[in-house]
């Protein structure tokens, strides 16, 4: 039997979730578990709440299933099951979607969506992260409105049923972007590179204070093969492996050519000072 549990940063109450918590109902050997936020938690990557206690509610489902949501953030969701807030319940497996709007390239590291898979890689526990393009094939995570999970979330099932098949690379959570629409294919992909166009405009001024907006009109891309944001904008299913470890090996040799050791004395004596 394979433990898995589902979370979103969209709330609980989202579409995209209960259409994913449907399809992977539907799938044998899966017990499944619902831990997710209690209302929209968008774009708050891998925050944490640790300067209060959360509040956990029980939630039944239309089709007489429980839940769980929580005043915290979707890192926090994960934490809550995998230190035992479901008696004799530790995931095998996390599932967090299906979000409403892609999380391709650079996005990636404001998602919470993607946040919440890879909690599960620091805590040991595979993660597949998931999100839809919305009908109106945008590109961001921040628009569209109108959106149809059926091909994500069966997709998303099928692989879950796979699993025991195909297993994850130990360390690796699967970043899948499903576009709109029937899906032309799927590509193992590369994440792509985003380019911003965010402007500094002042929105209201009151008593001394400003308000200011920061992110402006829908970021592009470069259409290079092998990205996430290639294949979706070709129509394709975008799978991405990704880790956890940030380490730059590559700047290696050029910081070891440099004598750090040097910066030790004078920094020592400069404080003395």
């Amino acid at each position: 039997m394979l433990r898995v549990l589902l979370t979103n940063d969209d709330g609980i109450g989202a579409s995209g979730l209960q259409t994913l918590r449907r399809a992977l109902l539907e799938v044998s050997d899966v017990e499944l578990a619902v831990i997710a936020p209690d209302s929209n938690r968008s774009a708050t990557a891998r925050s944490i709440t640790f300067s209060r206690p959360l509040w956990v509610t029980e939630v039944k489902f239309d089709d007489g299933t429980l839940g769980f949501a929580c005043d915290g953030t979707p890192v926090d969701c994960v934490r809550l099951a995998s230190l035992g807030l479901i008696d004799g319940f530790q995931p095998d497996l996390i599932v967090s979607g299906i979000n409403h709007g892609s999380n391709l390239g650079d996005d990636i590291t404001y998602s919470g969506t993607v946040a919440a898979a890879l909690e599960g890689i620091v805590l040991g526990v595979p993660g597949i992260a998931v999100s839809q393009q919305s009908l109106a094939r945008e590109m961001d995570f921040r628009l569209g409105e109108r959106f149809d999970f059926a091909a994500a979330a069966a997709f998303v099932a099928r692989m879950v049923d796979r699993l025991d098949d195909v297993p994850l690379p130990e360390g690796t959570l699967l970043n899948v972007n499903v576009p709109a629409g029937r899906p032309d294919g799927v590509e193992v992909t590369r994440l792509g590179k985003r380019i911003y166009r965010d402007e500094l405009q002042v929105v209201e001024e009151e008593d001394g204070r400003r308000r200011f907006r920061i992110y402006g009109d829908s970021p592009v891309h470069g259409d290079e093969e092998g990205t996430d944001l290639a294949a979706v904008s070709a129509g394709r299913v975008a799978v991405t492996p990704l880790h956890f470890d940030l380490t730059a090996a590559h700047g290696f040799e050029a910081l070891r050519a440099y004598d750090l050791a040097a910066l030790l004395e004078p920094a020592a004596e400069e404080l003395a000072e």
